[in-house]
């Protein structure tokens, strides 16, 4: 924990050399996450908060989010049928079961690992 800090001349001025940390990649799942938390689990965030534990809890469901999605979705569409020929064929049916395929997987992943 005891870094040594270096400085750059800047003029007559000697400036640390600071660097920020690692902002966290958290996208909307782990916003999702956040909310939910904050919201209707309101111990455990303020625990997660004070354990410095909720970043790395908000990206790695952030993460499993993202990849359960991409796989319920395929498999839903393969499922159903849902081809680049339909695509080719009826462009409008396809935007229509595509919407229908990733709504359904995104309430399954909101049910499985965000409000949870």
């Amino acid at each position: 924990m005891s870094e040594k800090l270096t400085y750059h001349l800047e003029g007559d001025y000697l400036i640390p050399d600071l660097i920020p940390p690692e902002s966290p990649h958290i996208g909307i799942w782990g916003e999702r996450r956040r909310r939910f938390l904050r919201t209707h689990q309101k111990p455990v965030y303020d625990a997660m908060l004070m354990n410095g534990t909720l970043t790395a809890h908000l990206e790695e469901v952030d993460q499993s989010a993202e990849e359960m999605m991409d796989r319920l979705t395929t498999q839903l569409a393969a499922h159903e049928g849902i081809t680049e020929s339909l695509k080719a064929a009826d462009q409008m049916a396809w935007v229509q079961k595509m919407n229908s395929a990733r709504k359904r997987s995104e309430e399954m992943v909101i049910h499985e690992l965000i409000a949870v």
